[in-house]
């Protein structure tokens, strides 16, 4: 039976990979047969001598790997001591890029004759080639934005034969100065629609009037004709809770488009007493668009969106549904450990959960647009989002880029400004001005419902550049450009769009450079960096700042600071690469939650200091801190608003504790202890039940602990991990910036106690059993239900 409405299908599985580059000349003909761009019978005949050109390559497919996409290879690589690989030293995690070859066989149905077939591309690193049958299809430079390819032409339907689809990825230019990875490391989709359809993101949804009685919501939908013939349509759009189902509102109009052409349809609905979305309270709606021919339904395109509304005050900062709302925000890369930047969904919900237990009520994606997944998820989870364009750019190429971004992402509730840029060359330029007013008038056009903004780190006050934006961003504005530029210009709109950079390892408390470590008490920190405690406090003094973007949340691979080799990855984040809490994760969760809290650095094991002092450091949001040491109290002390306490002890081994009160009664506790020797293995999943869908992932936690069950923090036990049931092993870390161990091993030394192992779920239901095993301690099992 003939598919009559749209669908849309995974096209990441049975994918082959070859590692390295495979010369295919461009072809002067169009198509080709046989070879590896096609998966025809090869045919003979002087006739071909011109035409076929890939006759060569045709050895070339001996030997690839089967792989499920998203797929990054780079982690499969070993670490080498290159400065010269990325765009400067150690800028892409000393890790090689190189050229890579993603290939597919696959079939379409004969029913599908006549319909409008496409590839849909969530993200391709670098610049990727793609060939359809023989066919050169496209070729594009840029690996954060979404692209789709026709195909529908060089397709085989039914009988006509199989199809060959190639991808080439060359990542060997860079578009960062982090790691950005290599291959095809977002999804892949297969789209097939109507000749009449809704464009690729063709709908745009905006609510005005918004109260607690009523919102008023407009809902552009652009509709394509790709047919020779003028078309009549009814489009109907229903409006339900996307939890519930129920609907709230709908609207039918009639109307036409003549053959080859675009026609947009405004419709008006009134959502009655509209629940509103923020972070707190993610409310999501859903718009069913229906497209109907001649009372047959033809296509359905569905939108996700929210009702809230956001302001830019000179005075007050970000008020969200009117109400102001300082941003607490963090700006992240997209990579993480064991796997690169091929991020499964359910780890992009494990590292957004993280930043909201911290009190993070806002994402920036520094500095690319992020996937569509991480959107939808910010939306669901609850986050704030700065959508950051690439780059400075008003090429065709540049605008292209960033109307992708915006076209992509602008019914997303979670998204609340477009950053057009980060800290460019041509900040406080005339010239830079003037690519900048072009790119914010595309930007108003395509959605003149959020502002724009750059996020500068120098000309705030020079050639009309900071005038060229809605909101000015100031990167590393504490140290004192923003309340400058405060003064100079009242009633700029200014936002801290990164913050601190303040540069730590985990359980680390004395500055290494032979190693590569930072001390957590904040002492090596770059010169344009400071403590989190100095940028909110400066929120907090001064609210016209909006709110701060710290750098980081997570550690990344690639741009070492402030060492380079033996370091791989940077040490800004308020968690390492695993996702585990530094010591300062516990300061922006003082700062920025009202939970009392009470935490205590560094750890109390240091046998060769007995009786020496020692820095102690309390993070707290209480009033006052009592310290105890084998229960004698070193006496309280009052604490200040956004501050933490210091304190120089003489080290004795036993329990050090820390009593916060609020009002003059005791609200929480942290406490170190002195732990015993590494004794056992201890996993703790993040999940315990996943989904049987290939996909799912649980994080597992590998503690090093004592026979109490504390974690040791000084162990670095090497641990080896076995695998059996419904899964698979697809990725280890530790954390430590300077270890150049594979992240695709199945074992990984622990750094300071700690280790981590990701389990995917295979498709079939059952159980995953993870079993760690280390010399000299006892072993430890996990068990993860896969349903």
């Amino acid at each position: 039976m003939t598919l009559i409405e749209r669908s849309r299908e995974s096209f990441d599985e049975n994918w082959f990979f070859h590692k390295g580059d495979i010369h295919i000349p461009y072809a002067v003909k169009g198509g080709m047969t046989g070879g590896l761009t096609d998966c025809a019978k090869r045919e003979e005949g002087e006739w071909l001598d011109i035409a076929y050109v890939d006759k060569e390559a045709q050895q070339a497919q001996e030997g690839w790997e089967a792989v499920r996409l998203p797929h990054d290879w780079c982690p499969d690589g070993s670490f080498i001591n290159d400065p010269s690989m990325g765009s400067r030293a150690g800028s892409h995690g000393y890790l090689y890029t190189g050229v890579g070859f993603y290939r597919k066989w696959f079939t379409i149905p004969a029913d599908q004759l006549g319909r409008k077939i496409s590839l849909c591309f969530d993200g391709v690193t670098g610049r990727s080639t793609v060939w359809v049958n023989g066919h050169l299809i496209g070729e594009r430079f840029g690996g954060y934005t979404s692209f789709v390819y026709d195909i529908t032409d060089v397709l085989r339907y039914g009988s006509e034969g199989d199809n060959i689809v190639l991808v080439k990825v060359d990542a060997t230019d860079y578009e960062g100065w982090w790691y950005e990875g290599s291959g095809i490391y977002r999804h892949v989709w297969l789209q097939s629609t109507d000749s009449l359809h809704v464009a690729q993101w063709g709908t745009f949804i905006t609510a005005t009037e918004v109260s607690e009685s009523h919102a008023a919501v407009k809902i552009e939908t652009k509709v394509l004709n790709e047919s020779a013939s003028n078309r009549a349509f009814e489009l109907i759009t229903v409006i339900t809770e996307r939890a519930g189902g129920r609907q709230v509102a709908e609207q039918a109009i009639r109307s036409s488009v003549d053959g080859l052409d675009e026609i947009t349809v405004e419709q008006k609905l009134t959502i009655t007493e509209p629940e509103l979305w923020s972070p707190e309270h993610p409310y999501l709606y859903a718009a069913v668009t229906e497209l109907y021919e001649n009372g047959v339904l033809i296509d359905q395109f569905d939108t996700s969106f929210g009702v809230r509304t956001i302001h830019f005050d000179a005075v007050r900062g970000f008020l969200l549904n009117g109400n102001v709302y300082p941003i607490k925000g963090t700006c992240n890369h997209q990579d993480f450990a064991g796997v690169g930047v091929a991020m499964p969904r359910a780890l992009i919900a494990y590292k957004l959960s993280l930043l909201k237990e911290m009190g993070c009520n806002a994402y920036r994606s520094a500095h690319h647009p992020p996937s569509p997944e991480l959107l939808e998820l910010c939306d669901e989870l609850g986050l704030l989002v700065m959508d950051e364009n690439r780059k400075l750019d008003s090429s065709s190429r540049g605008m292209d880029e960033l109307k992708s971004m915006i076209l992509r992402d602008r019914n997303h509730p979670s998204v609340i400004l477009w950053s057009l840029e980060n800290e460019e060359v041509l900040e406080g330029t005339v010239m830079g001005a003037r690519i900048l007013k072009s790119m914010t008038e595309l930007a108003h056009k395509l959605d003149p419902t959020r502002p724009t903004m750059a996020a500068m780190n120098h000309g705030w006050s020079s050639g009309g550049y900071a005038e060229a934006v809605d909101i000015v961003g100031y990167n590393y504005g504490h140290r004192g450009a923003d309340v400058d530029g405060r003064r100079k210009y009242p009633n700029r709109l200014i936002i801290g769009s990164e913050s601190s950079s303040y540069t730590t390892t985990r359980g680390i408390y004395a500055d290494d450079p032979n190693k590569g470590y930072c001390s957590s008490h904040g002492t090596n920190i770059p010169s344009w960096g400071s403590s989190p405690e100095k940028s909110w406090s400066d929120v907090m003094e001064h609210p016209y700042l909006t709110g701060i973007f710290v750098w980081t949340g997570f550690d990344y691979r690639g741009e070492p600071t402030p060492y380079e080799w033996p370091c791989i990855n940077s040490h800004f984040g308020m968690m390492d690469t695993c996702g585990f809490p530094k010591d300062v994760y516990y300061l922006m969760k003082a700062l920025w939650t009202e939970e009392p809290l009470v935490h205590l650095l560094p750890h109390w094991n240091w046998p060769e200091l007995i009786g020496q002092t020692i820095r102690v450091t309390a993070y707290t949001n209480c009033d006052s801190i009592e310290l105890f040491l084998n229960g004698r109290s070193l006496g309280e002390r009052v604490v200040k608003p956004h501050r933490s306490l210091d304190f120089d002890i003489a080290y004795e081994p036993g329990e050090l504790k820390a009593v916060g009160k609020i009002g003059g009664v005791i609200a929480a506790e942290g406490k170190r202890v002195t732990t015993g020797k590494p004794h056992a293995i201890w996993l703790e999943p993040n999940r315990t039940v996943i989904q049987a869908d290939g996909l799912d992932v649980a994080a597992v936690r590998v503690s090093i602990v004592d026979e109490n069950g504390n974690v040791v923090p000084y162990a670095d036990s090497h641990v080896d991990f076995y695998v059996e049931g419904s899964g698979a092993l697809i990725g280890v870390g530790n954390g430590n910036p300077s270890s150049h161990e594979s992240d695709k091993a199945s074992s990984r030394r622990a750094f300071n106690g700690l280790a981590l192992a990701l389990l995917q779920a295979g498709a079939d239901a059952g159980s995953i059993t993870l079993k760690a095993i280390s010399a000299g301690l006892q072993s430890a099992d996990a068990i993860i239900e896969v349903s």
